[in-house]
């Protein structure tokens, strides 16, 4: 009964996981939300970056570079954290802070 309960509990988790890095968007959310800016994982619009997307260097990385609209401030320098990287691995997508580039 006890393993019953742990393989439902793993695969829940699993099933979150998967989901939470499904596409970009929800990648992008997901690293927003766990540095600490909910409100702006919530409501900030996301599009493609044409600005910093350099295509034959992110081509190699599998990754696009992506904006927030409305990104969140960042509390110790009051910079805003607009740009992210988003890299592929098979069909999971995990997003990190660009910065300005």
């Amino acid at each position: 009964m006890i393993v019953k309960k742990e393989v439902v509990f793993l695969a829940v988790i699993a099933i979150i996981f998967l989901l939470l890095h499904s596409t970009p968007g929800t990648a992008i959310r997901t690293k927003v939300f766990f540095m600490g800016y909910p409100k702006a994982a919530l409501t900030s619009v996301i599009i493609e970056d044409e600005f910093h997307n350099d295509k034959d260097r992110f081509a190699e990385l599998n990754a696009k570079a992506y904006t927030l609209t409305k990104p969140p401030i960042e509390k110790a320098i009051q910079g805003e954290l607009r740009n992210y990287l988003v890299r592929k691995f098979g069909f999971l997508h995990f997003a990190e802070y660009y910065g300005e580039g």
